[in-house]
Formats: structure tokens, sequence, C-alpha cells
């Protein structure tokens, strides 16, 4: 696979991934990923999702820092 198409799916994992950002009512939490947002017929999709941004991580493709802006976390 093409560096350009690892992106494109990169691009694509984060743009599901941001309908899982939830914020939180008490003042000592963040925000975070919250799969059980997902209906559960959908939710292999997003821990797919998940996996493809951990393994782009690893490889240096995007750091963890420009995930978690991308996705409204930071």
């Amino acid at each position: 696979m093409s560096e350009s198409d690892e992106k494109k799916r990169l691009e694509e994992a984060i743009k599901l991934l941001k309908r899982t950002v939830k914020s939180s009512t008490a003042l000592d939490e963040f925000k975070h990923i919250d799969l059980s947002l997902v209906a559960s017929d959908q939710r292999q999709q997003y821990v797919q999702a998940l996996m493809l941004v951990k393994k782009s991580i690893s490889e240096n493709l995007i750091t963890k820092e420009q995930f978690e802006l991308a996705v409204g976390i930071k």
C-alpha cells in the first residue's frame, strides 16, 4: 500500500473517530474517545480505526499529539 493510501485511510479513521469524542461533566476528567457512543453493530469499524491510528503512531506517520488535536481531544 502506498504512503498516500495510508494517509487517506488515516484521515478517514480520524474523521470517524471524531464522532466518539466525549466531554466529561466531571471537573477532573478530560475529553476522551468513548466507543459506547457507537451502535454495537458499527463498533468493529471504530475499533479498526483505533488500531489503524495506533499503528500509524508507532510507524511515525502521525504523532499522538497530532492525532489528539485532529479528533478534538486537545
